[in-house]
């Protein structure tokens, strides 16, 4: 029963979270009703304004062009006018020479999505055929007037759906941004705080497997953070609100602290598991590194520089005990292997 109510529930709580948070579901509700408007004005324009016959070209090509970022509209406007431009002359190529509809329309749709598999059309490409077969199919292919119309309408709806995308609220993807980074900070942080525990002795060695399975989830968050950052780039290119978008530099300098994040996981967990020469060194050393990894927690989940001031002095001190062996200090290869990523983590967070 309660199962049934929430799902009833779902897409009252979607619109309520669209009026109240500044996230994708507003995002969603913006791009559709504009596309719903986009698609009204280019059927008004082309019908009452125009007077054009049968204008379906005119809001079908206008919801397609409002589209996640306003680079990409403008982008599709010029491939969609080129692909339905070549439609058009191939159908009225075709229906000056061929006099089978039939032949016609097979030889049509081949050359069409021939021609449109070239990437510098797109997604439009596949437009080539199709308008080239729904000229054949209509019989307007050798009719000049029709075949202007079709390609006037075309035109027509998609500087609508593009002009309209760029011009109202054109779309930004700052909440995508924001989401990213505070996943991948707080997984990192996690993962740190795990590690730390595991260099200081208080996990068992089966623990390490379970922080390789951390590391496959951090893993994916960093693809989805270089996702959040290429999406946030775009959208802010060409793009009348691109100054008010999030800075991705936070976001981007988390993903750099992957590779050495992977190499310290790997170091701790060959000297939880092994002897000689990565066995874990002495209690006090094994001591300084789970601080250095708990303070660098500490600065990802916060993001405040000051907190490095302490992460530069353990990694000062690890240096001292590299250099200066003592009998806790049993195989400076262990501690010389975790010392070196962790070193590189405090240089990438300063690097923010």
């Amino acid at each position: 029963m309660t199962d049934a109510r929430n799902r009833w529930a779902a897409p009252f709580g979607w619109i309520a979270r669209a009026f109240r948070v500044p996230g994708e579901e507003r995002r969603n509700l913006v791009q559709t009703t504009k596309a719903a408007v986009a698609a009204v004005l280019a059927w008004i324009v082309a019908t009452s304004v125009l007077e054009l016959p049968q204008p379906f070209l005119a809001p079908y090509a206008a919801v397609f062009l409002v589209q996640a970022t306003v680079y990409r509209s403008l982008r599709g406007w010029a491939q969609q006018v080129g692909a339905v431009s070549v439609g058009v002359l191939l159908a009225a190529g075709a229906g000056q020479v061929i006099p089978s509809v039939t032949v016609a329309l097979g030889l049509v749709v081949f050359t069409g999505l021939l021609v449109g598999s070239w990437r510098g059309f797109g997604d439009s490409g596949v437009w080539i055929g199709v308008t080239g077969m729904l000229l054949i199919s209509y019989g307007s292919a050798t009719e000049p007037i029709l075949l202007a119309d079709r390609l006037l309408e075309t035109a027509l709806g998609a500087a609508i759906g593009a002009v309209l995308n760029a011009v109202v609220l054109p779309p930004l993807h700052g909440e995508r941004l924001r989401a990213a980074t505070s996943r991948l900070a707080s997984a990192i942080a996690d993962v740190l705080d795990e590690t730390a525990a595991l260099v200081r002795g208080g996990e068992p060695p089966e623990a390490a497997d379970r922080l390789h399975d951390r590391m496959r989830d951090v893993r994916s968050l960093v693809a989805e953070a270089e996702d959040a950052i290429d999406w946030t780039r775009e959208g802010r290119y060409l793009n009348l609100r691109g100054r008010r978008e999030t800075r991705e530099e936070p976001l981007a300098n988390l993903v750099t602290l992957w590779p050495p994040l992977a190499q310290l996981i790997d170091a701790v967990s060959e000297a939880a598991r092994s002897e000689q020469p990565f066995r874990h060194p002495g209690e006090y050393a094994r001591g300084v590194v789970g601080e250095l990894l708990e303070a660098l927690a500490a600065v990802t989940r916060s993001g405040d520089p000051q907190r490095l001031d302490r992460c530069r002095e353990l990694v000062g001190e690890i240096d001292h005990l590299l250099v200066t062996p003592t009998d806790e200090v049993t195989t400076s290869i262990g501690l010389g292997a975790m010392a070196l990523p962790a070193r590189r983590l405090v240089q990438r967070l300063h690097a923010d």
